[in-house]
């Protein structure tokens, strides 16, 4: 029964749209009824006049805005590539690290390589002698500047055939 009572959204729609007060209990206080009167009003013969002083206060505050936020975006821009280039950089510090380091081990073995008593020893393994006199001849002059243009010369040619 209070279902009956109770009117509802399509009722009181319906009578505001009639024109009639509409009765509409309020949640916070359930026994006290509220009156709600529809009033009709009438705007269609209002006219907006143009404030041509505030239209250009507003273009003008837009402007402002807009040259604010491009100038954040480009110190926001630089500041970021910047971190990131701070980045690359430590990046390629530590990759020319590790190639230093690498050349210096390569430069150990080649020099442990190059050691003369390690290539006798493993000549002598292999089967090879010493060098006889006159059977070795060297390739640079000890004086020679090796950046310097070097004249072309013949020079005879000696051929060592196997010994049977």
């Amino acid at each position: 029964m209070a279902a009956g009572a109770i009117p509802t959204t399509r009722t009181v729609r319906s009578q505001l749209v009639s024109g009639r007060a509409a009765r509409r209990p309020s949640p916070a206080r359930a026994g006290t009824p509220e009156i709600y009167f529809p009033k009709a009003i009438d705007n269609s013969r209002l006219v907006r006049v143009v404030d041509r002083q505030r239209n250009r206060e507003m273009a003008m505050f837009t402007v402002a805005v807009c040259a604010l936020f491009a100038l954040v975006m480009v110190y926001a821009g630089q500041h970021f590539s910047s971190i990131e280039y701070g980045y690359k950089l430590e990046a390629l510090k530590a990759q020319r690290d590790a190639l230093v380091e690498q050349n210096r081990a390569l430069r150990l073995e080649d020099a442990s390589l190059r050691s003369p008593e390690r290539i006798d020893a493993l000549a002598r393994q292999m089967g090879l002698e010493a060098p006889r006199v006159g059977q070795m001849m060297r390739l640079e002059t000890p004086g020679a500047d090796l950046g310097a243009p070097v004249m072309a010369r013949a020079a005879s040619v000696l051929v060592i055939s196997p010994q049977p």
